[in-house]
């Protein structure tokens, strides 16, 4: 395949994921606040709960994942993964508790087999020379997603002919020698931690600042305006460090550092501005009274750093595993994801449990951990390659 058709393919690879998650990403950011407003006997739906189903449920899929992509192929495979999102979004027209659960399971299995093989056919159409720029294109069209979706929050509150049973067998192999790799392994913290932070930029944050008392009667369209704020922060590290910078090993370390100084700042920022009590109120708005007076420029700042940072390790993720594993891409793209949803599972859990300041804690212990093995693993790859030289 020459290289133009490549370059469309992941294009076109970035508009679908657009338009899929333009909804899904809307549902997600608000989906707590709406519940909680939700006067319906017959509904006891938690938006927290059903996050957390989806990631877990994500989590555990990406086991099978990698089986499914090989027998049908990473085309069908996201095909029909993109069917089952409709269901979840349909079930926001007529809620039932029932209904709602069973299509957070259903999303993420679909979850789970579409990210598998986005990664899949990601790799499939780059190059060791043109997958930061791939990656950086793809992202990009994704998080426009988060504005499309979200405005609409704030005005109106190849084909494979030959399938053996040891070429499916074989994929369960590598994962399993995967997971033991010692690349892998050093990765994982920056992986769970990508996770945490997930769960905290696309639903728990924008749940905080709706809570925010002294937001007033504008908090509620406050979490719409958040929601494009941070998909801006995702486009602009994604155009930065996807396609302006060449050099990749340097980029890398670079970017994962400055991704984790951008999250730190959003965090103390967060921590001094939005009310303790913030992520675990329900029938009413905050009562703990924060260290400043909450603003609205700071809140809407801190979503900018969090779409920033984000953008800044995705990317950086995406690039070193596509790199490190070309041929192996389908299992180690599972794995990641496998690792990303889990702990974005446990967080939505524990989210309306844990005050903010734990929680923000949490995100700053794993995300220096995260940060030290990612610098690890590519001066690993720096020496294997230096050590190719000779």
């Amino acid at each position: 395949v020459n290289r133009e058709l490549r370059s469309f393919n992941v294009v076109i690879l970035g508009l679908g994921f657009l338009f899929i998650f333009t909804a899904f990403t809307t549902c997600g950011n608000i989906e707590q606040t709406v519940v909680k407003s939700l006067q319906n006997g017959t509904f006891s739906g938690s938006g927290y709960n059903s996050l957390g189903i989806i990631y877990g449920v994500f989590s555990f899929s990406n086991l099978l994942a990698p089986t499914v992509v090989t027998v049908i192929g990473p085309k069908m495979t996201m095909f029909f993964s993109g069917l089952l999102y409709s269901g979840y979004i349909a079930v926001f027209i007529i809620p039932s508790t029932w209904a709602f659960y069973l299509t957070s399971v259903l999303i993420g299995i679909g979850a789970a087999m579409l990210w598998t093989a986005q990664g899949h056919f990601l790799v499939e159409n780059s190059e060791a020379s043109t997958i930061n720029r791939n990656t950086g294109v793809f992202w990009g069209l994704l998080q426009c997603s988060m504005l499309f979706g979200n405005l609409y929050i704030y005005f109106d509150w190849n084909g494979r002919t030959e399938i053996s049973v040891h070429c499916v067998s074989s994929c369960s192999e590598t994962i399993l020698r995967l997971v033991k790799d010692k690349t892998i392994l050093l990765l994982s913290p920056c992986m769970a931690y990508s996770g945490l932070e997930l769960s905290f930029y696309s639903g728990v944050y924008g749940t905080c600042i709706g809570a925010t008392s002294e937001f007033g009667e504008a908090a509620k369209g406050l979490i719409g305006i958040s929601g494009i704020v941070v998909g801006v922060g995702e486009i602009v590290g994604g155009g930065l460090f996807g396609l302006m910078c060449k050099n990749s090993r340097f980029r890398r370390t670079s970017v994962v550092f400055l991704g984790m100084v951008v999250h730190f700042v959003a965090f103390y920022l967060i921590f001094l501005n939005i009310p303790n009590d913030a992520p675990v109120v329900f029938d009413t708005n905050t009562l703990k009274n924060p260290y400043l007076t909450p603003s609205v420029s700071i809140a809407l700042l801190c979503s900018f750093l969090l779409g920033l940072g984000d953008s800044c390790f995705n990317t950086q993720l995406y690039s070193i595993l596509g790199h490190v594993y070309a041929e192996q891409s389908t299992p180690a793209f599972a794995i990641f994801k496998f690792i990303q949803s889990i702990f974005a599972a446990v967080a939505f859990f524990y989210s309306g449990y844990l005050l903010l300041m734990w929680q923000l804690l949490l995100m700053v212990l794993l995300g220096f951990t995260g940060t030290l093995c990612f610098f690890v693993v590519e001066r690993m790859q720096n020496f294997s390659a230096d050590l190719q030289e000779y």
